[in-house]
């Protein structure tokens, strides 16, 4: 009877051990961790419970990476810890830890593309960017990149986001061209693009898009050149335009530039250019495929970042010879 008692003592003692260290296992899992301040930590793809348990004591974010992978085991979430960049604040526990990598709450950087830009400028703006792999051997075709702010986290690679920007792109082309206006004097899409990117750089302003658009508009059915300076600048620079402060030319347009044989110059060749000069915005899209109805064929700038348009030749002569001055008075200013 008293090897029976001594047997059923030691099993109560054991017991109470084996209890014991689970609630002070238990306790460590949610208790506060020792992290002293907020850290960004990148989990990459593929690694293991065993690799993440060793990333987070590095960074201090737990203090014992066995628990860790006894924990993964016990609470059977060791395949749905994601990979990407996460942020954790300081005192962290082991349990929130856990949450935040099965959740995948990972940290969502933003990159925003200016509406205008060529899809050089898109590509040299990705690689500035920070966090994002720099794997693009081919610049994308011109026009088929919508502007906009897109999201991605540190382990993405510039593709992803740059087929968001076609995706996008082909969804808004889409919906504006089966909503676009009846007789316009182009047939492809692709022709919607190439007058909305001329939109595009000619104004910055709204409220001008449809309106300039209907100049374009009334030209192309009157068969006259479209005479735009954007499309020279594009034949000048094919898209890789400076980056110096001084405009996509490095140096302000001139009049001989005006005669360069290319057919992207729409002062030489009547009718749209060879292809898009830039990435058009959805606006710009939008303006292209619904010009304002009017009968305008001229503009200018007014010298306070709009245009003054009007109907004809003189007209037009007399607004440019005001622009010349409002620019030379600009100019001795500086």
């Amino acid at each position: 009877m008293r090897i029976f008692l001594s047997f059923c003592m030691i099993c109560l003692l054991g017991l109470g051990v084996v209890a014991g260290g689970i609630a002070y296992g238990y306790s460590l899992y949610t208790s506060k961790g020792t992290l002293t301040k907020d850290v960004q930590l990148i989990i990459p793809k593929g690694t293991g419970v065993g690799g993440i348990a060793t990333l987070l004591k590095e960074k201090n974010i737990i203090k014992n990476p066995l628990l860790f992978k006894v924990m993964a085991r016990v609470t059977d979430v060791q395949s749905d810890l994601k990979a990407g960049e996460y942020q954790f604040f300081s005192h962290v526990s082991m349990k929130e830890v856990f949450s935040k990598l099965s959740s995948g709450e990972i940290i969502l950087r933003q990159i925003t593309i200016p509406e205008g830009y060529t899809s050089f400028e898109i590509v040299r703006l990705l690689k500035k960017k920070k966090g994002i792999e720099h794997d693009i051997k081919t610049t994308p075709r011109e026009g088929t990149l919508l502007p906009n702010t897109y999201s991605y986290q540190s382990t993405d690679t510039a593709h992803p986001i740059l087929d968001q920007m076609e995706t996008a792109l082909t969804d808004i082309l889409e919906k504006a061209w089966n909503a676009r206006a009846n007789n316009l004097p182009f047939k492809t899409k692709r022709e919607a693009i190439i007058l909305a990117s001329i939109i595009e750089k000619e104004t910055g302003i709204a409220t001008e898009r449809a309106k300039i658009s209907g100049v374009f508009v009334n030209r192309l059915n009157k068969g006259m050149p479209l005479q735009t300076d954007p499309t020279v600048i594009y034949a000048i620079t094919k898209g890789a335009h400076k980056d110096n402060g001084k405009g996509p030319l490095g140096r302000r347009l001139l009049r001989k530039d005006l005669s360069i044989d290319s057919p992207y110059n729409t002062y030489k060749y009547a009718g749209l250019p060879k292809g898009p000069i830039c990435n058009p915005g959805k606006d710009a899209i939008i303006a292209s495929l619904n010009p304002e109805k009017h009968n305008y064929f001229y503009f200018v700038a007014d010298g306070t970042g709009g245009h003054i348009f009007s109907k004809t030749l003189a007209e037009h002569n007399r607004n440019v010879a005001q622009w010349r001055k409002i620019r030379a008075r600009k100019l001795r200013g500086k």
